[in-house]
């Protein structure tokens, strides 16, 4: 579901949600369109969100708004361990992971771990906007291998784990980064009182997905909290999943959290604060409702969660 839906003059861009709703964007113009060993890639300027990069048919994030997400991702998880140093990022191919994670003044080493070396070569030739130098500071080291082999071979402790991946698609690269079995390894890789965070599919048109992830992530960690935030590229509101060894995000006052931002972050945030922090984590009633759905049980790796596709 790819470059493949492009009109004949290049106009315009279908993405499915489900396999009943879809989403047509118009194109201004399609500035890459290539196919890697692991999945299609195409860099592409929409006429509503400006330059975005798309993955198997599905839009990653746009210059419109990738702030929204990569803020919500980074930061809450961030700011709720009390003095992250060393950080780990399994994805985040477009390097706005890294950039927001590298303003932290604090932050000694990123360690970056994409599986798809042509998607990062693509979007630091057509989309440096969204990395921002990210690649070339001397704290970021960049390791091309999949995320869960280099776990599973690599000893160090990290602080925080952000996992900033595709969703977990049928016959896609990232479904096995989902399961118990994939964060028990998240877990003993983490420092004490480490956290991790994972991007967890839509809590709209896939809450079931989401509210697996979730489960999953409270079964291996004693802290789980599930968030999410309202994303228009993805026209959805989008979810995440923190699993902690000791903080927990929800304690942490809205003054608190600006306290944090404005001792530790270089430069504005353009979304993220104290207020946002305990909005991110309110959630509606129907969602949480899901959540404890005692029917949905822990994905593991000889019964993954996929999403709707």
């Amino acid at each position: 579901m790819g470059m493949e839906y492009v009109s004949k003059e290049g106009t315009w861009f279908i993405e499915f949600n489900t396999p009943f709703s879809w989403h047509v964007r118009a194109i201004r113009r399609v500035l890459y369109s290539g196919v890697t060993k692991y999945q299609r890639v195409a860099v592409v300027e929409f006429e509503d969100l400006g330059k975005a990069l798309i993955l198997d048919g599905k839009v990653q994030s746009s210059l419109y708004d990738e702030f929204i997400y990569h803020e919500s991702l980074v930061h809450p998880v961030m700011i709720t361990h009390p003095n992250p140093k060393k950080v780990l990022i399994l994805g985040g191919g477009e390097g706005a992971t890294a950039r927001e994670v590298l303003r932290h003044r604090g932050v000694r080493e990123v360690v970056m771990v994409d599986i798809d070396e042509e998607v990062i070569r693509v979007v630091k030739e057509y989309l440096p906007e969204m990395s921002q130098g990210a690649f070339d500071d001397p704290r970021l080291r960049l390791v091309i291998d999949d995320g869960r082999k280099f776990l599973e071979r690599v000893n160090d402790k990290y602080d925080v784990v952000i996992l900033d991946l595709t969703d977990p698609l049928e016959g896609g690269p990232s479904y096995l980064l989902y399961t118990l079995e994939f964060y028990r390894i998240v877990r003993d890789r983490l420092s004490d009182g480490g956290l991790m965070v994972t991007q967890a599919t839509s809590t709209y048109y896939a809450l079931r997905t989401f509210a697996t992830i979730y489960k999953t992530v409270a079964s291996v960690f004693p802290v789980a909290k599930a968030y999410h935030v309202y994303v228009p590229s993805f026209d959805s509101t989008w979810g995440f999943v923190i699993g902690s060894l000791g903080p927990d995000p929800t304690s942490l006052t809205p003054d608190e959290v600006n306290r944090r931002i404005s001792e530790r972050i270089n430069g504005e945030l353009r979304f993220y604060d104290g207020y946002m922090h305990r909005a991110l984590f309110t959630l509606p009633k129907h969602v949480v409702r899901v959540l404890e759905d005692p029917s949905i049980r822990p994905a593991t790796d000889s019964n993954p969660t996929f999403m709707p596709a």
